[in-house]
């Protein structure tokens, strides 16, 4: 499959291995466990490797396992090799920053990879509801038709008709039963479907995909970028001194934006508030790693927002005036990210605004600024993290010991800023990573995405639910739920270490009373689609990385991110949403809702035809008179009506409710009781209206090539006022 080749092009083809005390190019599939690997910056590594030299070695693991910040690697033991790799390298990871030296592990399906790659030749993808309801409509149809057909022709045996009439009466009427024109409707529908969807950024890569879309009961959605706009923007700051403010303008080209000073402002100044908020964007321009072009995002969207309030208070360029000389990158693990830096020259800043933001008056010299001549860690990441780091925090032009009350006090505002659904960022600097002064947090708001509330209210409406995935806190992740309109009080929120505890049984049992999930990574999106499938629901899933893939195929319905999404992702995948928009998917929902019921209209009508077909030869034999109609003609009738009036019906226009309607049961065939009782009543104005006309030409009891003529005609206009009523099950 495609998807396992998107998974060999992450292998490299050749690397440089230490064999014979030199180092040779060869090809990596050469490779066996023992062998010496280096590595440099661009690589992709090989094959699983245990470090054996390490010299500022990062690797981006995107790919592997979703983090999307580079993961720090060294040649120090670890605690517990089961959840602690930071001495291992995997294949087919890509070396960011220096260099080093690994011990080949594993190679091929042995490595983390390969494992993978075994799941997914595993995971048969299943068969799509239409596919069954296809096969099933065959069976049925055929076992009925011919069972007819085999008795009318027994009969007409019986009577004495002549054997080689009945043998061209019945290949006539087994050619006009079955709907061969089905699957040309059907091709041609799901075929103009997608084409459709493609307008509205959703690339459909399987055509009964799209008709599966409409029998969804669940969609389990990212937050970030498909929820959510993934544009980070600090609408709030607290600084260590407790002065509270607020910014306005959302987005990475607004520079310019209202300051709301929450702090009561003839108590503390506006300049010395002013100062405080500076202080803690300059550790966070320092600490970062982003660059904005033209409003254009080059790195991760959390720190493109450090600098877009940074420019709203007139700071820029704040990095050119520092040398980096350490950094130590974010990590799940760790949850922060520091940077080691020192000024370039005593002179740098000249913006009197910016000379008293951070005093030292016990490191350096005591300069009433950030030291000139001493280098210090930046820091910023989760605040559980990095307080415990801090032994001081700076007050006005002082730094004053860090007690518990004071801690307390900083947790608290944290929680008040998730619980208005603002992700919380801390910050701090200091000499060393253990003696930190911490200077305050922001609240940063992932806007929702236009229309999604109201796209959540009316899947809802329609009886499917939407579940929220997230790596978000718990106050963050119900804050962002609550104004999503997922935050309901019968629907609780539910973590990964949560799943981690329940087995599959017993996890089964809950997941539908869950609405929000958070700290969740990929490894839990394969547990929470088997979950909801034990329940018979179909189920759709979003993912953008490798460790998705698995999840994606094994759901019924895999719904792959275009911006944000791997190759290997996108391959796996039934659905590609261009823009990662969750918009996007009630329109592909809408769309396959219209599929069906636009098919199940063309069987409607294939089946009333052919009933009135084989009715109407039935019921002139057991009367014993003759054939209203002869082969040719019920050929010609099956010929005509598997023509524009059955191909027409399959690309009906949709109806404006049909997203209001709930899913429809999967486990209902398409021939419900609904459609046979409507197919029996156009049957039985065709039958009855055919036999009249005939029975009144046929006044002399001699069948004339004009009486056929007549009830063949009769039955193609009844026919066509059959296709007009088919148009539509909906008034």
């Amino acid at each position: 499959e495609k998807s396992l080749e998107e998974l060999n092009k992450l292998v490299p083809p050749t690397c440089r291995c230490i064999r014979e005390r030199k180092i040779e190019t060869f090809l990596a599939r050469s490779l066996v466990p023992g062998d010496i690997v280096t590595l440099e910056t661009g690589d992709r590594v090989p094959a699983d490797l245990r470090l054996v030299q390490s010299i500022d070695l990062s690797v981006d693991e995107s790919s592997f396992t979703g983090e999307t910040e580079p993961a720090s690697k060294s040649v120090e033991p670890v605690q517990n090799a089961l959840t602690n790799n930071g001495n291992i390298v995997f294949m087919g990871t890509l070396v960011c920053q220096g260099r080093g030296k690994g011990v080949v592990i594993s190679t091929g399906i042995r490595s983390q990879f390969g494992k993978i790659f075994l799941l997914m030749q595993s995971e048969e993808a299943p068969k799509t509801p239409l596919q069954k309801s296809m096969d099933i409509l065959g069976k049925q149809l055929s076992f009925y038709s011919f069972g007819i057909i085999f008795l009318i022709m027994f009969l007409g045996w019986i009577q004495g008709r002549p054997l080689m009439e009945m043998f061209n009466i019945g290949v006539s009427l087994a050619v006009a039963a079955i709907p061969e024109g089905l699957p040309i409707v059907v091709t041609v529908t799901l075929a103009l479907g997608v084409m459709r969807m493609a307008k509205q950024n959703a690339v459909i890569k399987r055509l009964p995909t799209v008709e599966t879309l409409g029998c969804v009961n669940v969609i389990c959605s990212d937050k970030t970028g498909t929820l959510t706009k993934n544009e980070m923007t600090i609408t709030s700051i607290v600084t260590s001194e407790s002065f509270h403010v607020e910014l306005s303008g959302i987005g990475y080209d607004s520079f310019v934006g209202d300051i709301e000073f929450k702090t009561n402002t003839a108590e503390w100044s506006t300049k010395r508030q002013l100062e405080s908020i500076r202080r803690l964007l300059k550790v966070g321009c320092i600490c970062n790693d982003a660059q904005l072009v033209n409003g254009r995002l080059f790195g991760q969207p959390t720190e493109a927002a450090i600098l877009v309030a940074a420019r709203k208070l007139e700071m820029t360029d704040i990095r050119q005036h520092y040398e980096r000389l350490e950094e130590i990158p974010f990590s799940s693990a760790q949850k922060i990210m520091a940077v080691k830096a020192i000024p370039l020259s005593n002179n740098f800043n000249n913006d009197k605004k910016e000379m008293t933001l951070i005093t030292d008056d016990d490191d350096c010299g005591g300069d009433h600024s950030f030291p000139d001549n001493c280098a210090k860690y930046y820091v910023k990441g989760a605040l559980e993290v990095l307080l415990p780091n801090c032994t001081k925090y700076a007050f006005i032009d002082k730094k004053v010991p860090l007690d518990k009350n004071r801690m307390d006090q900083f947790y608290m505002e944290a929680q008040d800023l998730g619980r208005k659904g603002l992700r919380v960022l801390a910050f701090a600097y200091g000499p060393t990573m253990n003696d930190l002064t911490f200077v305050g947090m922001t609240g940063i708001l992932d806007p929702p995405r236009k229309g999604v509330r109201e796209s959540i209210e009316a899947l809802r409406s329609s009886t499917v639910e939407v579940k929220m995935l997230t790596g978000d806190a718990k106050e963050t992740a119900c804050a962002i739920g609550q104004r999503l309109g997922l935050c309901v009080p019968e629907k609780l929120p539910f973590s990964g270490d949560e799943i981690d505890q329940l087995d599959d049984e017993s996890f089964a049992n809950i997941v539908s009373r869950i609405s929000i999930f958070y700290r969740v990574g990929p490894s839990h999106k394969l547990r929470i689609v088997k979950a909801l499938q034990s329940h018979g629901l179909i189920v759709g899933m979003t993912g953008d990385g490798v460790n998705d893939g698995v999840a994606l195929k094994k759901a019924d319905i895999g719904i792959a991110m275009g911006k944000s999404g791997t190759d290997v992702c996108k391959e796996v995948s039934d659905m590609i949403l261009v823009d990662d928009d969750f918009n996007t998917i009630m329109l592909a929902i809408e769309e396959g809702k219209a599929i069906f019921y636009n098919i199940q209209n063309f069987v409607r009508f294939q089946l009333s035809t052919s009933i009135a077909a084989l009715s109407l030869i039935a019921i002139s034999t057991l009367l014993h008179i003759p054939n209203p109609l002869n082969a040719m003609q019920i050929l010609w009738i099956n010929i005509i009506m598997d023509g524009p009036p059955a191909q027409s019906l399959g690309v009906e226009p949709v109806d404006p409710d049909i997203i209001s309607q709930p899913p429809r049961n999967v486990r209902q065939p398409m021939i419900t009781m609904d459609l046979i009782y409507n197919v029996l009543i156009s049957a039985i104005i065709i039958i009855l209206g055919t036999l009249f006309v005939f029975i009144q030409e046929m006044s002399d009891n001699v069948v004339t090539p004009r009486d056929t003529t007549m009830t063949f005609t009769c039955f193609v206009f009844f026919d066509m006022f059959n296709a007009l009523s088919c148009r539509s099950q909906v008034c």
